[in-house]
């Protein structure tokens, strides 16, 4: 299922990927911090966060998509993603 979620915003998905960069232990090319992961393309225009079967990518010029299996899935990331970035 691919969505375009209207309750997080490109900048609160930002937010996220610095915390969990910032915040988290880097394995290979991704950072993981609290079941996240976040890694970037070489420039750095093409960015994405998983948590188990979800996966948002976020795009240059604040495009995103979200696509996950699981509704449940994305609610736990969607619980996750706002304590991490409140």
């Amino acid at each position: 299922m691919v969505m375009v979620n209207n309750t997080l915003n490109v900048r609160d998905f930002l937010k996220l990927f610095d915390v969990i960069s910032t915040q988290g232990t880097k394995v290979d090319s991704e950072y993981q911090f609290q079941g996240i992961r976040a890694w970037h393309d070489f420039d750095g225009y093409t960015c994405w966060l998983a948590y188990k079967d979800l996966t948002v990518t976020l795009l240059f010029h604040g495009k995103f998509s979200i696509d996950y299996e699981q509704d449940a899935t994305f609610n736990e990331f969607y619980k996750s993603a706002n304590a991490l970035i409140k």
